[in-house]
């Protein structure tokens, strides 16, 4: 059984910019694009945000899809560059008392879940998700008061207040893991908030799932026929797909996954070329890691298009260098979640950690999959 709700959100799409060359400049009603600096205030910031970190015992977190400058910083000075729960996850065990996320809201909030009594600050407060903008709490919690016999199972894309509202979260890596074994014990799934995600871990679990109609603006602009003509053209190539991406696309691809998936399947595939269908941002770190290959933005759209491929987040490219800089310098930006909402969060998060250690250890996961019924 499948079931979808209705959410009707409307998003301005990136645009294209002829000024650039066929690149593609997202921008959006709030998103405030920095301005890129010149190399040598880039080389000034970034001495200024080094000392800083150090003088305000802070460390910083970056995830995959924003600017290179922000990737590389956080690995020079001993942060890290992951998905949103592992950069939570890394803040929690960090000694750092302050913990600066470069990424969109919902992973400066669930850094926050994990470490309430640490200081969570952000480049941009209003770099935002699609995927969480298009899930409200209240609709949320009248979607799962409707299905009160499901489980409810949502993607870390979403607010504290609808993680609050969850039995479990997953991340693209653990999701089918999850599913399958809530499966197992019988459980019907409330799924939310991207539909792509949740009909790839349906057709392959063959879950008893309803959806939430949520979807990323950047991975639901892959088109299935674009790729096939651009696969045509590099015939050796092979195709890493996020499965937040329609199923057409993928359908067309060699390897389905997370981030860190699909920088495993470029490091261990017997391949050269590879055609990327996930945010342009996740370049940097593949060509980093794979100097001798190369990497291949997915189409988002026609030959006719300014720019062939559109792939990137308006609200991941409002982290820069100088909003870095000023919230060190300032305090300003700090997340703040209430506590009791906070606890709340916390516990689908526990959950799905508890899980993923066992399975990773090989361990029994059964007696971690308890029959709880929507929240």
């Amino acid at each position: 059984m499948t079931t979808t709700v209705m959410m009707d959100v409307e998003y301005e799409q990136p645009v294209p910019d002829a000024t650039q060359g066929g690149a593609c400049t997202p921008r959006h009603a709030w998103a405030r694009v920095p301005v890129e600096p010149s190399p040598s205030e880039r080389l000034a910031l970034k001495d200024r945000i080094r000392r800083l970190l150090k003088e305000r015992n802070a460390v910083m977190v970056s995830h995959y899809y924003v600017h290179p400058d922000l990737q590389d910083l956080a690995e020079e000075t001993g942060g890290l560059v992951s998905d949103s729960l592992e950069m939570a996850r890394f803040g929690r065990d960090h000694a750092a008392q302050t913990l600066v996320v470069s990424g969109v809201r919902f992973m400066g909030e669930t850094a926050k879940i994990l470490s309430p009594e640490k200081r969570i600050l952000m480049p941009d407060l209003d770099a935002t998700c699609s995927l969480d903008l298009g899930c409200p709490s209240a609709e949320f919690n009248a979607f799962c008061d409707a299905h009160p016999d499901r489980t409810v199972v949502v993607y870390a894309n979403t607010s504290a207040e609808v993680k609050a509202r969850a039995d479990w979260l997953v991340t693209s890596g653990c999701a089918l893991d999850v599913v399958r074994a809530l499966k197992d014990q019988g459980h019907k799934i409330l799924w939310a908030p991207d539909k792509h995600l949740g009909a790839y871990i349906q057709k392959e679990t063959q879950a008893d799932m309803v959806f939430w109609n949520g979807a990323c603006i950047v991975h639901d602009e892959f088109k299935a026929f674009e790729l096939q003509a651009l696969k045509a053209e590099h015939p050796k190539a092979k195709v890493l797909v996020h499965p937040e991406s329609p199923a057409d696309v993928i359908a067309l691809a060699d390897a389905v996954g997370s981030t860190s998936a699909i920088l495993a399947a470029a490091r261990n595939m017997d391949a050269t070329t590879f055609i990327v269908a996930t945010d342009n941002g996740m370049l940097h770190k593949l060509r980093t890691q794979n100097p001798g290959k190369l990497f291949i933005e997915a189409p988002t759209a026609g030959n006719s298009a300014t720019c062939k491929s559109c792939a990137h987040c308006p609200w991941m490219a409002m982290n820069g260098l100088a909003g870095l800089a000023q919230v060190l310098e300032l305090g300003t930006n700090e997340v703040h979640i209430d506590p009791a909402l906070g606890l709340r969060a916390r516990l689908p998060i526990d959950r799905m950690l508890a899980f993923t250690a066992a399975l990773k250890s090989g361990q029994p996961t059964t007696g971690l999959v308890p029959h709880i019924g929507a929240a």
